[in-house]
């Protein structure tokens, strides 16, 4: 992502002024995205800012869509290696596609998952706690794995959100906005809007498709009492981010 996106999207979630301590620690920070306006690359910058060469922050990656593979790939490309991060304990990558439990519920499983969560935190120096961003990747597939269960993920997100408390750590989620229909929203969507401090919205252009422009970003600060919006191309190895008519 380069340095005008970059400023842009900081500034709207408070990134742009210090890196430590984290400036998300204790936040909640939902994004949705639709189908064809993807929010990925506000989780994967995310990402790489939470793992700044310049600080110590730590990430616990829960992943329920892409493999480790798909990560590193696209980190790689905006400059920062995710096997390093791994093997110097400052990210700790949770493959759910790969979670294999014959005779355990998906309550169960969720329940042991986050035990997994707690455990590796509490494993970190107290100093690091509130470092820690707790990412997951995303919501709708992790509903998929409860067996469509949104109670179980419900009560899971209230677990995580526990440990931004307890911890000051922040918990930031990827879901699918345009899956639901406006009356069939399960719980946890409702209330992960409810308890978000910043609730980042991908959405395409009220006028349609556009060649130079892929979507709109909505970013509502509520700590800042702000919401910003501006357009975003997504190019191969960035995403520009500007005000509408300034591409």
């Amino acid at each position: 992502m380069n340095q005008r996106s970059s400023n842009l999207l900081d500034e709207a979630l408070g990134l742009d002024q210090v890196i430590e301590p984290w400036p998300l620690r204790g936040q909640v920070v939902a994004i949705e995205d639709q189908v064809e306006t993807s929010g990925s690359f506000v989780l994967h910058h995310l990402l790489k800012r939470s793992l700044s060469p310049n600080s110590s922050n730590v990430t616990i990656f829960i992943a329920f869509s892409q493999p480790f593979s798909h990560y590193d790939r696209i980190l790689r490309k905006l400059g920062c290696n995710l096997v390093s991060q791994r093997d110097n304990s400052r990210f700790f990558f949770f493959d759910m596609l790969k979670l294999q439990c014959p005779g355990i519920t998906p309550e169960g499983g969720l329940i042991a998952l986050y035990g997994k969560i707690h455990k590796t935190i509490s494993a970190l120096p107290e100093i690091s706690w509130k470092n820690v961003s707790i990412i997951i990747d995303d919501l709708s597939l992790m509903e998929v794995a409860a067996n469509g269960s949104s109670d179980y993920v419900l009560d899971f997100l209230h677990y995580c959100r526990t440990l931004t408390s307890e911890f000051d750590c922040s918990l930031i989620t990827l879901n699918h906005e345009d899956i639901y229909s406006s009356e069939d929203r399960p719980t946890f969507f409702i209330q992960m809007e409810y308890l978000a401090d910043i609730l980042i919205k991908a959405e395409p252009l009220a006028t349609g498709l556009a060649t130079d422009v892929h979507g709109q970003l909505t970013v509502s600060n509520k700590g800042r009492n702000k919401v910003s919006n501006f357009h975003f191309k997504v190019k191969e190895n960035v995403v520009e981010c500007f005000y509408p008519g300034r591409s």
